[in-house]
């Protein structure tokens, strides 16, 4: 209810056959120092991405990790 007070996101159509990602709130309380700092609510949305298909909902999958030895290299 608070985002869209805030307009935090536009609610649009779905386009003809698409398919909806779920989502899920998570929330979490994080405590802070005693007497110094307050608790703290966080909230925050997530994707349920293990509802995708690949080839339907997604073609290619890019993670940019480096490899080990390719570290080991430019460091020598």
């Amino acid at each position: 209810r608070f985002c869209g007070l805030c307009s935090i996101w536009d609610l649009i159509e779905k386009p003809e056959g698409a398919r909806i990602v779920g989502s899920k709130w998570i929330f979490t309380v994080k405590s802070g120092i005693p007497g110094v700092e307050a608790k703290r609510h966080k909230a925050r949305l997530v994707a349920q991405g293990f509802s995708q298909t690949e080839g339907v909902d997604y073609n290619e999958i890019f993670s940019p990790v480096v490899k080990h030895v390719s570290i080991r290299l430019i460091l020598s």
